[in-house]
């Protein structure tokens, strides 16, 4: 299949539509070609076109930074000799100033296929600030790794973050270009976007469900994203960022594993067994001890679980990561009621509001956690209203079958 980036290099309709223009780039370090190559490379190697500018997102351009507010600063490209900008710096939205410098954007970012994922917002504040500017965004579009399923709460009125930039679910089931159709359409902005399409994406197609894991390599997108099955982990793990327990960050398998010292994971499981068994469909939980080398934790043994979700594992149907870690820390709030189980600290440039609120876009999943009385079938009823509402409201923003 052809992401993109292969369909522009290939296509004489869209780079002739380049020549004589000024072009930036918004890449990180999965932004390659077919055959490897960085599309910062292989946009300046195209005849005509010249590439004035480049952004970087969330960890930078290279993807040399780590999580939350490590902030990436402004170089000079020392290959080509072109300015980077980062939008993850001093600025998180890209200035008239810098704009000035291009006609269009192109942007080639690998999303992961959820909401937390800060790319998504990345991308909103470009198109807001091209349309001010007046300038061209195209998408060189690629696969959402974890497929078209939804799930998960709609982010709630007022708890917009850079997290949260649309208020969709957890899961959203876009690709990067169907979000910015989205994101057009739902801030009615006016600007020139265009989706340089994918062809030949079949996201329900085994062994990869959204992935296409025979033809194409997995480049870390960021530097907890290794591999796919972490992707597909993601939209639930991503939740234990705002808690005590480890997301496996510090290990070999972040966002894949999660536990902490102490926990008794035996009694978990079996909790969470008995609370809703068919919520650890679709996966295989295996128990096993982790000592991350950094972030929480770091140098203490930890007893968890491994999420996997690999082929001879998966099924893309009954899997649902959200309501399985949440199932997870409904567990362990039961098991464990006197633990400090909700993180303090800033995240993502929100001072005052709890983490796991703010990765939820609300409190409403913290609140079933910490009630005693809140069954899995409350917040199924609560997930399942919006998912079915989304579901609707997405048509119209679909490319691809």
């Amino acid at each position: 299949m052809d992401f993109g980036i292969d369909h522009l290099l290939e296509s004489e309709h869209w780079q002739r539509r380049l020549r004589g223009r000024r072009v930036a780039l918004l890449a990180h370090p999965a932004s390659v070609t077919r055959d490897l190559i960085h599309s910062l490379d292989a946009v300046m190697g195209l005849p005509g076109v010249r590439l004035t500018m480049a952004f970087g997102p969330q960890h930078g351009l290279r993807g040399e930074k780590q999580d939350n507010m490590i902030e990436s600063q402004d170089y000079v490209d020392p290959v080509h000799g072109i300015p980077v900008f980062s939008l993850y710096g001093q600025t998180l939205r890209p200035t008239s100033e810098m704009l000035e410098g291009c006609d269009i954007v192109l942007v080639d970012l690998q999303d992961l296929g959820c909401r937390v994922y800060t790319f998504v917002t990345t991308l909103r504040y470009l198109l807001e600030e091209a349309a001010r500017a007046g300038k061209e965004v195209w998408v060189l579009d690629r696969p959402n790794p974890i497929g078209r399923n939804v799930e998960g709460l709609r982010r709630r009125p007022s708890w917009e973050s850079f997290v949260a930039a649309g208020d969709f679910p957890m899961r959203h089931g876009l690709t990067l270009g169907e979000l910015g159709r989205y994101f057009v359409r739902s801030l009615a902005l006016d600007l020139a976007y265009e989706v340089v399409p994918l062809r030949g994406w079949q996201p329900d197609q085994a062994p990869g469900y959204g992935w296409p894991l025979a033809e194409r390599c997995w480049i870390n997108p960021s530097p907890n994203a290794p591999n796919p099955w972490m992707a597909r982990c993601y939209p639930g793990t991503v939740m234990l960022e705002g808690t005590e327990l480890s997301e496996g960050r510090g290990t070999t398998r972040p966002l894949e594993l999660c536990g902490a010292p102490g926990l008794d994971l035996p009694k978990v499981l079996a909790r969470m067994g008995d609370l809703s068994p068919g919520w650890l469909e679709g996966c295989k939980l295996r128990p096993c001890w982790f000592e991350p080398t950094f972030h929480k934790h770091s140098g203490q043994l930890c007893t968890g679980m491994h999420i996997h979700t690999e082929p001879p594992v998966y099924d893309p149907a009954r899997f649902r990561p959200w309501r399985l870690v949440a199932l997870f820390l409904k567990a362990t709030r039961d098991l464990h009621p006197d633990w400090p189980l909700w993180r303090r600290f800033p995240y993502e440039y929100e001072y005052d509001r709890l983490p796991i609120d703010v990765i939820n876009g609300g409190d409403d999943l913290r609140l079933w956690v910490d009630d005693p009385g809140a069954t899995p079938s409350d917040l199924d009823s609560l997930a399942r209203a919006d998912e079915l509402q989304w579901l609707e409201e997405r048509k119209e923003f679909l490319l691809y079958a």
